[in-house]
C-alpha cells in the first residue's frame, strides 16, 4: 500500500505543470539562455540593417553625388587596370620565380579590392568620425546607448559608393579566371576548397583591416583629435597591395618581417590570393605555415583592438567636463 501510495504521489507530481522536475527546470534555463543569446545576435543585426537602410537613404538623397563617388572609384580602378597591362607588356611576372603572371597578379588586385572595398565602406567613415564625437561630445550619447559602443561606433554608417570598386573586382577576377583556366601554358581551374578557403581568408583580412583600424581610431581619445588617420591607414595598408615576395629580400627583409608578425598586413591579401590563384605549385610548407599564422593573425588582431577600445573608453571624459 505504502508503495503504491509513493508511486501515485511522484506520478501525480511529475504531470503537475506547476511542479516541474528538476531536469526539466534546467533545460528550460539553458533553453531560455540560448534563446537569449540568439536575440540579442539578432538584434545586433537588425541594428545594422538600420544603419545600412539609413545610409542608403542619405546617399540616394543626394543621386548625383552617389553617382559621382562611383564613377571616381570605378575610374581609379581602371587606370590601376591599365597601368599593370602596361608593365605586363615588358614582363612576364613581378619578380622572378615568384609565379606572380599577369592572370594571378590581376587575381591578386581583385582580391586587393574586395577587402578595402568592404573596409572602406563599413569602417573607415564611422573611423574617420570618431574624434568628431569624441570633439563634439557625441561619443557621450553612444556610451548612453542600449548597446555595445564598439559596435555603435563602428557600422553606424555605411559608404555604399566604396561598394563600386568590389563590382569592379568581381568583374577583374571573373576575366582572370577565365584566361588562366583556358590558356594553353600553365592553366590553373581553382578547387571548390580553394574558393571556400579564399572567401574564408578575405574575411580573415577584412577582420585585421578592421582590428587596425580600430586601433587608430580609439587613439583619437588620448590626442584630442586624429585628422591624419587616413593618410597613416593609408601608408601602412599600401604595403598589403603588392605580393609579399618584393619585400623578402636584400632591404626590404626587415619590412617583410614586420608588416608580416607585428602588423600583419601583408597576410591579409597575399594568403587568399595564393590559396586562389596558387602562383607556386607545388604549394610549399611556408605557405601553410602563413596560412596558419594568419589565423592566428585574426585572433589576435581582433583581441588587441577590442582591448585598445576598451582601454581608451577607460580614458575617456565627458566633452562637458
Amino acid at each position: 500500500m505504502e508503495v503504491d501510495a509513493m508511486q501515485s504521489k511522484l506520478a501525480t507530481d511529475g504531470s503537475n505543470p506547476d511542479k516541474p522536475a528538476m531536469n526539466d527546470q534546467w533545460m528550460n534555463e539553458a533553453g531560455s539562455a540560448d534563446r537569449e543569446a540568439g536575440s540579442e545576435w539578432m538584434r545586433y543585426v537588425r541594428v545594422f540593417g538600420t544603419f545600412a537602410r539609413n545610409s542608403l537613404v542619405r546617399d540616394m538623397t543626394f543621386r548625383a553625388n552617389f553617382v559621382i563617388e562611383c564613377l571616381s572609384s570605378i575610374g581609379w580602378t581602371l587606370m590601376n587596370v591599365g597601368f599593370y597591362l602596361i608593365i605586363f607588356q615588358f614582363t612576364g611576372s613581378i619578380g622572378a620565380d615568384t609565379g606572380w603572371d599577369r592572370e594571378r597578379f590581376f587575381l591578386f588586385l581583385a582580391t586587393t579590392w574586395f577587402i578595402n572595398s568592404i573596409v572602406q565602406a563599413f569602417f573607415m567613415p564611422n573611423a574617420e568620425e570618431f574624434s568628431e564625437l569624441i570633439r563634439t561630445g557625441g561619443l557621450d550619447f553612444a556610451l548612453l546607448k542600449p548597446i555595445d559602443t564598439q559596435f555603435l561606433i563602428s557600422f553606424r554608417r555605411v559608404s555604399w559608393s566604396s561598394l563600386a570598386n568590389f563590382l569592379a573586382g568581381l568583374v577583374i577576377a571573373g576575366v582572370a579566371l577565365t584566361k588562366l583556366a583556358t590558356r594553353e601554358v600553365d592553366p590553373h581551374i581553382p578547387s571548390v576548397t580553394s574558393l571556400v578557403l579564399y572567401v574564408l581568408f578575405c574575411m580573415c583580412g577584412i577582420v585585421i583591416m578592421y582590428s587596425l583600424m580600430i586601433c587608430l581610431s580609439a587613439t583619437s581619445i588620448w590626442l584630442g583629435r586624429n585628422q591624419t588617420l587616413y593618410n597613416f591607414w593609408f601608408y601602412i595598408t599600401n604595403f598589403s597591395r603588392y605580393p609579399m615576395e618584393i619585400y623578402n629580400r636584400g632591404w626590404g627583409t626587415p619590412m617583410y618581417g614586420f608588416f608580416t608578425f607585428v602588423v600583419p598586413v601583408l597576410v591579409v591579401v597575399n594568403v587568399p590570393a595564393r590559396l586562389l590563384a596558387k602562383p607556386i605549385d607545388p604549394r610549399t610548407n611556408e605557405e601553410w605555415l602563413l596560412v596558419g599564422w594568419a589565423l592566428i593573425a585574426t585572433v589576435m588582431s581582433v583581441t588587441f583592438s577590442r582591448w585598445v577600445f576598451r582601454r581608451a573608453l577607460s580614458s575617456y571624459r565627458s566633452a562637458s567636463s
